[in-house]
């Protein structure tokens, strides 16, 4: 049986979980990264997707996050979301809102590396909206 952890999930607007957890699944930049008890120490910067927890009884909830970083600890993990709901709260007309938010800023994107993050972003939220819409 999987040791438990402490795992937190806020963001600006609210602390949305804090709890012990077998398993957290986070959409870290540079690729999914599960998370356990006595996880070696890890800073990671957080891109938008699918967050999912495991609690200790199996239960599984899932969250969308919009970019933030975890700092993850061998007794616990804290996800700093920029913005997080639950899955079952998500909007996805804001989901759509945000990827016409980022095309039009990318329509007036003047730098190179600028225009490379936004279309980056814009791929993101779009594979976000496919596996949200799948659900």
């Amino acid at each position: 049986m999987a040791d438990n952890f402490n795992f937190e999930l806020v963001s600006p607007e609210r602390l949305l979980l804090s709890e012990m957890v077998t398993e957290v699944v986070i959409p870290a930049t540079e690729g999914e990264m599960t998370v356990m008890a006595h996880h070696a120490p890890t800073m990671t910067t957080i891109k938008p997707g699918i967050v999912s927890v495991r609690s200790g009884s199996g239960k599984k909830q899932d969250y969308v996050v919009f970019g933030g970083f975890a700092d993850i600890l061998p007794t616990g993990c804290t996800l700093l979301a920029e913005s997080a709901v639950p899955v079952e709260e998500l909007n996805k007309d804001e989901l759509t809102r945000r990827i016409e938010a980022a095309k039009k800023e990318l329509e007036d994107a003047v730098h190179h590396e600028h225009k490379s993050k936004l279309e980056h972003f814009i791929l993101e939220l779009t594979h976000l909206r496919g596996i949200v819409e799948q659900d």
